[in-house]
């Protein structure tokens, strides 16, 4: 069988990836897939919802005030823009801590524009240009609020990153003695489990849901809720996440991972969608994504047509001329 993802360069193929998908709905029932939808994966970023699940449920949310897109902030891979840098240093002072209390490390910003003015200022690049500072803001919001060490909060063994692996078992219903611990890009555990497991918790991220002991449906809810109403938050100009829930406005939440993840909710249709790029190269996720809701029956032409840069995903050079493009060419699997 041929790869699914073919890059052109010219009329000429040059590269293919292959890639594997799982499509859950609430239950856990697998209803499409391609590839290994068991195949045990890191979702990296995908994961920040569920990180975000013991910031509210510990009350630390609340008792720091925090709006809407704070909320949506906390489980970003966000641009560094001035906007999303304000709303870190905003959460940071109230807890009162500093910035560098933040153990995230730094790197130049995607917004290369805020990158160039602190250059021309002077400055030097800090923890909150971070793509991860939102959710290390929101891991010390919790810290605080239950008077827990704040130096230790990213190890594994702190009682924060405990609350958080008893959330991903009790959301993606895998057993957190079978999940799997690395560190994240920005220091932190990242979670190793089943694409479909994780595809289950973006179902239930995006649809309410029962289970024996209640589960965390009315926080994923608040989650989700905010991340659709300021998708900006979430990632930023010219982005996947934020562009993709801009134009599905209130049906769709999303969240993209490094190593070539992208994971989907789908608002009312109970659904939850995972994709993982085999060799971890992220330039056609999107495009697999939404040639995914495309054969799912969700969303009409129009709003494809907004989202024709990730549909028809170009292969440019350094003057930003087109010289090829992507193609994803599969079918997915009914269960």
């Amino acid at each position: 069988m041929g790869k699914p993802i073919k890059v052109y360069r010219g009329a000429y193929l040059e590269s293919t990836h292959n890639m594997h998908a799982a499509v859950v709905n609430s239950k856990g029932e697998l209803l499409y897939s391609y590839g290994d939808p068991d195949r045990l994966t890191f979702p990296r970023s995908s994961m920040k919802p569920f990180q975000a699940v013991p910031v509210l449920e510990t009350g630390a949310a609340d008792a720091f005030g925090f709006e809407t897109a704070d909320v949506s902030l906390i489980c970003a891979s966000h641009n560094g823009e001035q906007r999303h840098r304000e709303r870190v240093m905003s959460i940071i002072s109230r807890i009162h801590l500093g910035e560098n209390h933040l153990q995230c490390g730094t790197h130049i910003p995607r917004d290369l524009e805020s990158y160039k003015a602190l250059i021309r200022a002077g400055g030097e690049l800090t923890p909150v240009y971070s793509n991860c500072s939102g959710k290390h803001s929101g891991m010390l919001t919790a810290v605080v609020h239950m008077n827990e060490d704040v130096d230790s909060y990213r190890e594994v063994s702190h009682p924060h990153q405990q609350r958080i692996l008893q959330a991903i078992e009790d959301i993606c219903q895998y057993p957190k003695e079978k999940i799997d611990i690395g560190v994240d890009g920005c220091g932190v555990p990242v979670h190793r489990l089943p694409l479909r497991n994780t595809a289950l918790g973006y179902a239930r991220l995006a649809n309410p849901f029962q289970t024996e002991s209640g589960g965390h449906s009315e926080t994923l809810n608040r989650i989700c809720q905010a991340m659709m109403k300021h998708p900006e938050m979430v990632a930023g100009e010219d982005r996947f996440d934020t562009d993709v829930m801009q134009a599905f406005a209130g049906k769709i939440v999303s969240k993209g991972g490094a190593e070539g993840v992208q994971c989907l909710g789908v608002v009312g249709e109970d659904i939850g969608i995972t994709v993982k790029i085999e060799d971890g190269n992220a330039r056609a996720v999107s495009a697999v994504a939404l040639e995914i809701l495309k054969q799912l029956g969700i969303g009409d032409e129009a709003v494809y047509q907004k989202l024709d840069q990730y549909v028809h995903t170009p292969v440019l050079n350094t003057r930003n001329d087109q010289i090829g493009r992507i193609d994803v060419e599969f079918k997915l699997v009914k269960h």
